[in-house]
């Protein structure tokens, strides 16, 4: 007899109708495999009637429309290719789990996107600045697109977290937060990481030379329950213009940041900015959501969703749902300077 697993999160849940939109298909012939979609969507951003993503197992970014099922776009962050055999891949990938937008500045005056890896491993370290000019070049290799080390900026964040996973970003009022993914580990606890936004954007624009790393302004830890045993551990965030964020959590049966386990449940929920979870709700079984994007309407949010099986022979889906937030009062959870 099937028994379901019991869900014991940090705060209420409410149940959430989640729609399927489309695959994240593209066109075999743009792809360095020859496969007919991307696998996993591990970042996103919403803008202009399109989703931009990135894969942790890809060297590309992908433009996809919200609205039909036009193959996507790819293109090309790195020139090497990864290797098919998935042991390989898996090894060898940069891990890119995040990505977000940058205001308009000097150096991006039409704005950038930015895609980080996850600092799991010495070679997951690397970010990709994206001026959003280079978003309408064709398919391939885009020009334009800057690599930063992102070593500095990570290494002084391993004193306090032994199983480092960077699995969102976005900028939020005058700061830039990091989402640090938690596990069955009790020295990598779920976290957020607030870093001044005009600082990163100096060290961004300098190529991540010549000045030092921003230092971080405040780590704030986040316990959101568990599924059976399993925690659960943020996948992605994204801004909420009153200064909260959403964020999306799953329970993956996994003690560290590079096994993948199995995906027990998924919420997403919204972080106010006392750093209190106000809302919280449940997303059908079998969904490992990993990137979150949102559009707001006073208290109701449109909320897009992309998914990873951990299986490259299945296609990420695009999911949607309109929430609205009741903002309950929560005890707060525990912080760290």
């Amino acid at each position: 007899m099937h028994h379901e697993t019991p869900l014991t999160p940090a705060f209420p849940l409410q149940a959430l109708a989640v729609e399927h939109l489309r695959l994240l298909q593209v066109d075999a012939a743009s792809h360095p495999r020859g496969v007919a979609h991307l696998s996993a969507a591990s970042g996103m951003v919403w803008r202009d009637g399109q989703v931009i993503v990135v894969a942790d197992d890809e060297h590309h970014i992908g433009i996809f429309d919200v609205a039909g099922t036009a193959p996507g776009r790819l293109l090309r962050m790195l020139e090497d290719d990864l290797p098919p055999d998935v042991s390989a891949r898996k090894r060898l990938k940069p891990d890119t789990e995040s990505l977000l937008t940058l205001p308009p500045s000097a150096a991006w005056p039409a704005g950038a996107l930015l895609a980080l890896g996850s600092g799991s491993r010495p070679n997951r370290q690397t970010g990709w600045l994206i001026p959003v000019e280079v978003l309408g070049q064709d398919t391939g290799r885009a020009s334009g697109i800057m690599h930063i080390d992102l070593a500095p900026l990570y290494e002084p964040l391993r004193e306090h977290y032994s199983d480092l996973n960077i699995e969102g970003a976005f900028v939020c009022g005058d700061e830039l937060l990091l989402l640090q993914r938690g596990s069955t580990n009790v020295q990598s606890p779920n976290a957020s990481i607030a870093f001044a936004l005009q600082d990163v954007m100096r060290w961004l624009a300098a190529g991540g030379a010549g000045e030092a790393a921003p230092a971080c302004l405040r780590m704030r830890r986040h316990d959101l329950g568990r599924i059976g045993e399993v925690p659960l551990c943020f996948t992605d965030g994204t801004a909420l213009m009153d200064g909260s964020w959403l964020f999306s959590a799953v329970a993956e049966n996994t003690d560290n940041s590079y096994a993948d386990g199995v995906c027990t449940g998924a919420i997403i929920g919204v972080v106010n900015t006392d750093g209190r979870v106000s809302d919280a709700w449940s997303l059908p079984p079998a969904l490992k959501v990993e990137a979150v994007a949102a559009q707001e309407n006073g208290n109701t949010l449109t909320v897009l969703m992309a998914t990873d099986a951990d299986d490259p022979a299945q296609a990420a889906h695009l999911l949607r749902a309109v929430l609205v937030r009741q903002r309950t009062d929560l005890p707060s959870p525990k912080s760290a300077c």
